[in-house]
């Protein structure tokens, strides 16, 4: 069982079967998060455009940047589907496993740049208290080289993360085991 809730199993739709194939091609395995969404295809769909637009898609930010959001806000959350998955991830594209370990138990221990450490306050402070983000957090992100897209970027990678968390761990998904070994 990846997640408590017993769901039905209805058939991917075309261009789901295709995306999980692709997944098994490229990692070899299918991720949890999508086997839990595939109980509704516009959900699973959504998730995953979502998903691939964010994380993947055109940006400012690194993919390790966007990795390194979704752990800070996971590790807030505290959301254990997150924090294996992402910090596998974020020691897989950093090539250095002691910066995973340190972004899922506190990003603040880790030796970032000004501009890491920037992008990683505001989506924490985001996460903890979205009413006190002002104008001089925004300010302070494009002083550490932030364009206003980048800034949108890191909003909306953050809220997402924050809806994941939440979905994650009223559902307890687990994370694929796989992600616990990755880039030791």
């Amino acid at each position: 069982m990846f997640v408590a809730l017993s769901l039905p199993r209805p058939q991917l739709s075309e261009s789901m079967q295709a995306y999980f194939d692709k997944c098994m091609e490229k990692l070899g395995f299918i991720p949890n998060v999508l086997k839990a969404y595939a109980f509704d295809m516009t959900k699973l769909e959504a998730f995953v455009a979502m998903y691939n637009d964010l994380m993947l898609g055109p940006s400012a930010l690194s993919k390790l940047e966007r990795e390194m959001i979704a752990v800070a806000v996971s590790s807030q959350n505290r959301c254990y589907y997150c924090l294996v998955a992402h910090g596998a991830a974020v020691r897989q594209l950093s090539g250095d496993p002691p910066l995973g370990e340190l972004m899922v138990m506190n990003y603040r221990a880790a030796r970032l740049s000004k501009r890491q450490r920037a992008m990683l306050d505001f989506a924490v402070k985001l996460t903890n208290e979205p009413w006190a983000v002002e104008d001089h957090d925004r300010e302070g992100l494009r002083r550490a080289g932030f364009s206003d897209r980048a800034i949108w970027d890191i909003a909306a990678i953050a809220g997402f993360f924050n809806m994941s968390n939440r979905v994650a761990t009223a559902t307890d998904m687990r994370p694929n085991r796989i992600y616990h070994g990755t880039a030791r």
